[in-house]
Parts: structure tokens; sequence; C-alpha cells
């Protein structure tokens, strides 16, 4: 029994480490911007929902985010209306995005995060966003890309004022 228990939580902690390992990596920008081109409308009404909800921050499958009053959860009726919370849920889904958000005020920065890798104070993202403004911090690819100062948002333009971010 001894000698099967730490050969199980090896067994285990491998397989574990493999699964997780196929999740490390971001996906490649050209299936990026593919899924971009392929589902821009529901990206584009997503971008156009999130300009008109100024009092929204977040919304995921796991609830809202909003600011006055503070919200932050599933919502009812009283705190964020369904039918708008299901149709971000939609278009989420239909764009294969995790999170959709904005900046308070203007300019709003609408973004999708389409994939998220690691826990805590040392989670890595990339998404797709709209600005108003032309970054300054763009790179000419987000494949292999690795910021040199810590965290830092990167930018790669997709076309007009759509761009892909990364602060991996």
């Amino acid at each position: 029994m001894f000698i099967l228990l730490p050969l199980v939580l090896i067994f285990g902690g491998t397989c574990v480490f493999i699964w997780n390992q196929t999740k490390l990596a971001p996906p490649k920008e050209a299936l990026l911007i593919k899924n971009f081109n392929e589902h821009r409308a529901a990206f584009e009404q997503l971008r156009d929902m999130l300009l008109a909800e100024t009092n929204l921050s977040r919304v995921a499958e796991w609830g809202v985010d909003t600011r006055k009053p503070f919200f932050l959860g599933y919502p009812s009726e009283q705190n964020f209306p369904l039918n708008r919370f299901n149709k971000y849920l939609a278009l989420l889904k239909e764009a294969d995005g995790k999170v959709a958000s904005r900046r308070e005020g203007d300019p709003a920065n609408p973004s999708i995060l389409v994939w998220a890798w690691g826990w805590a104070g040392n989670t890595r993202h990339t998404g797709i966003c709209w600005l108003n403004q032309e970054p300054t911090n763009q790179i000419p690819a987000l494949d292999g890309y690795r910021s040199q100062s810590g965290y830092s948002i990167a930018f790669r333009r997709i076309d007009s004022n759509w761009f892909l971010w990364t602060d991996l």
C-alpha cells in the first residue's frame, strides 16, 4: 500500500503536468486572426455593447462586474438585465471569448479575452481589443513574444482599430 501511493502520486502528477503543458502556450497569432475574421460580427457587437454599457467593467460566464452600484456575481434583474447578460454570453461563445471588458470613462477600450493561463498573480493573457488611439507599444508578431520588462502589454494590429494584445 505504501509503495503504491507514491507511484500513483507520481503518475497522477505527471499526467496533470502534461495536460497543463498543452495549455501553457497561447494560441498562434494566425489562429486568433482567423477566428476574429470568421466571427468579426460577434466581436463588433460585443464592442458596441461594451461602448454603450458605461457601468459595466467585465462580463463572463461567472457573471458581471458593475461599477455603480458595485456588483460582482451572477446577475438578477435587479442588478443587470438578464437578456443583456445572455446576449453577452452568446456573443462570447460565438467569438470563442472568455471575458468581455471595458475601461471606465472614455476611451472605453473594449476588449475580449481569448486566452489566459496561470494562477493568482502569475496569470498571462491574450485578447482582442478596439482602441481609439494607436498604441505606442506595438510588436510585429505575437508568436514567440515575451516581455523584456516584466508585466507589460504589447499590441499587434489586426486591422483598422482592432488589435491583438498580450501581457506575456
